[in-house]
């Protein structure tokens, strides 16, 4: 309690101000995971005062009195004298005289950590353990609602009868409502249709999902652009792989679009790229004749009027059946309305009650028109998007197609662009919201630490050693070869965490050593000695507990990323922060003691206190 309680609840607090950012994010990622936060600074609090209350008091009751150890009451420091303290002691003393190499190799270590992370995979949220299954029919725009009813229907008899699937519910006309946090619902769409199946169990997913896929590709559904998708942790992404072409001429964008296409195409690891709005519709264009439908009392609004009475339905009252209210229309007849020959001889009433056909006052044009126009912050946008095999990451495909676009995107006439959507935009989106929190982090761990340490050049000490942990955590992602991702960035902070913490200790009772007299090059050692096992078993506990979460699709790339950091960055407490201290503040293992001032003024002046009680 009287050691270690207050370096350690600093520690404890600037281990969970780093998960500030994610708690406090603006965006749909800080939606999704921002009770990491909450969770782990309450756990990590109650942890403390189990810590310093609880467990000093278990250890009052339950452990043996160390007095009756022999040579302990006379030498306090016997139990630090065996074989393997004793070889620590060599090597922290080793490591104290080669002090500049072992700081330049770890600074060496650190640039290589650096260099290797550009070979772990990227990635955003990985794959959901849920065992649904989306699979998706897009017929061509203006097809009609029958006809993609039609379309799911024998969608449907390729699962009817699989041993894998558990149930399943089809959608028309629209996508599933939204039932998880994670899905994006698809927006009512007379071409599209979804089913949604449940699985038995994640083997019986893949197992279904791989003959729906191979299905397909033998041609069931011919007359739609199938898709067979998982859910995904995290924020919805849609298409993992996109790049927006925006331009205002939608000629013009779909031709730039159909280049980027092409360019995807050329990737064996993008299936299907296709564009979001591609295909035009059939349309009737209708050019009214003004002269003639002036000179006949007409005007274009009334002929407007008419074709929509008699085409689709003019509700000209209601009657009430019960408490419902039912709209009467009035409209042609079928054989009328929905023959398209016919339509010229549809009938208009003049003011004067004269019928005239509608070929005497307009022209009948048959064209093709774009059936929609997205817009993204008021500028034309079509979207080229794309699955990914299993097995790779999409950032890492969109990274390896975005060079390849460079000649398209020269080529742009003014007013065109192209961006990049899809998992890397989504990626970026929160981590521009985590970094804008940063300061507020970065404030609070300072603060911790000098309210700590007062004074400067401790500070700066432990705050060097924080990102130490990435030497460990890539070298971890690239042996397991893991993805980094969202969560994975989340325990590296943790991680950074974790590190201040171990160094506050470590420099908290170095200095507590000088100020009770020790000499400096001494009090390092004896210190590192003296914390080097509640150091190695806290990180040997952390990293065991982290193995039954290594498994996790969601959390094992957080899990692996703290157990490797942790695990290097242990063996660097021992020996680098020592090395580094006495590098600092320039110990020599020569000088006498009290050559250096401590940082805690309460134990030097019970130092001297009890120096003047001996004397």
């Amino acid at each position: 309690w009287t050691s270690t309680a207050f370096p350690m609840l600093t520690g404890t607090l600037v281990t969970a101000a780093g998960f500030l950012p994610v708690g406090f994010a603006k965006s749909s990622s800080g939606e999704y995971a921002g009770g990491i936060f909450w969770v782990v600074g309450i756990a990590l609090i109650a942890s403390w005062f189990v810590a310093v209350l609880f467990t000093p008091y278990l250890g009052l009751k339950l452990l043996p009195e160390l007095k009756k150890k022999k040579n302990v009451e006379h030498d306090p420091d016997a139990i630090y004298q065996t074989r393997i303290y004793r070889a620590l002691r060599s090597v922290i003393d080793l490591a104290l005289r080669r002090r500049k190499t072992v700081v330049a190799a770890t600074i060496f270590m650190f640039l290589a950590s650096i260099a290797g992370f550009g070979l772990v995979q990227q990635q955003f949220f990985p794959t959901s353990t849920r065992t649904e299954l989306f699979f998706e029919m897009r017929l061509p725009e203006g097809t009609a609602i029958g006809v993609t009813e039609a379309t799911a229907k024998k969608a449907e008899q390729l699962i009817g009868n699989d041993p894998d699937v558990a149930s399943y519910t089809t959608y028309v006309g629209a996508g599933a409502p939204r039932f998880w946090l994670g899905l994006n619902p698809e927006l009512p769409n007379a071409n599209f249709a979804q089913i949604v199946i449940v699985a038995k169990d994640l083997d019986g997913r893949e197992r279904l999902k791989a003959r729906l896929e191979k299905a397909i590709a033998d041609g069931a559904l011919t007359q739609a652009r199938a898709r067979v998708d998982r859910f995904v942790f995290g924020p919805p992404v849609g298409f993992p792989v996109q790049f927006r072409v925006i331009g205002p001429d939608p000629l013009k964008v779909r031709a730039i679009a159909e280049d980027v296409r092409k360019v995807m195409a050329e990737n064996h690891k993008l299936i299907d790229p296709h564009l979001d709005w591609n295909e035009q519709v059939k349309s009737i264009r209708l050019d009214i004749d003004q002269d003639r439908a002036r000179a006949l009392g007409l005007t274009p609004q009334e002929v407007a009027q008419t074709l929509q009475t008699l085409v689709s339905g003019y509700t000209i009252t209601q009657y009430r059946e019960g408490i419902e209210r039912i709209g009467v229309v009035a409209r042609a007849i079928p054989s009328e309305r929905l023959d398209l020959d016919r339509l010229p001889a549809l009938t208009i009433a003049t003011r004067n009650g004269v019928a005239v056909p509608l070929s005497q006052v307009a022209k009948l044009s048959y064209e093709f028109e774009e059936p929609i126009l997205w817009r993204r912050n008021r500028d034309l946008v079509l979207t080229v998007r794309s699955d990914v095999i299993d097995g790779v990451q999409a950032p890492d495909v969109s990274n390896e197609v975005a060079p390849k676009l460079k000649s398209i995107k020269d080529a742009l006439p003014y007013g065109y662009r192209i961006e990049t959507g899809g998992s890397i935009e989504e990626s970026v989106k929160a981590n521009v919201a985590l970094v804008a929190v940063f300061p507020v982090m970065i404030i609070a761990m300072l603060v911790l630490l000098m309210i700590q340490l007062q004074s400067f050049s401790r500070l700066a000490l432990v705050v060097v050693t924080a990102p130490l942990g990435l030497i460990g955590a890539t070298g971890a992602l690239l042996i397991s070869n893991r993805p980094f991702g969202f969560v994975a960035l989340l325990g590296l902070i943790a991680l950074a965490g974790m590190i201040m913490r171990n160094t506050v200790i470590l420099v908290d009772q170095i200095d507590r050593d000088i100020a009770e007299g020790h000499a400096r090059y001494r009090a390092i050692i004896d210190a590192t000695i003296r914390r080097a096992r509640p150091v190695t078993l806290t990180a040997l506990a952390a990293i065991l507990g982290m193995i039954p979460l290594s498994r996790s699709v969601f959390w094992g790339p957080m899990a692996i990323t703290i157990m490797g950091g942790l695990l290097v960055a242990t063996i660097l407490t021992l020996l680098v922060v020592p090395a580094l201290y006495a590098l600092w503040f320039r110990v020599t293992k020569d000088e006498p003691a009290g050559a250096g001032r401590s940082n805690h003024p309460e134990v030097a002046d019970g130092a001297v206190k009890h120096a003047r009680m001996a004397a």
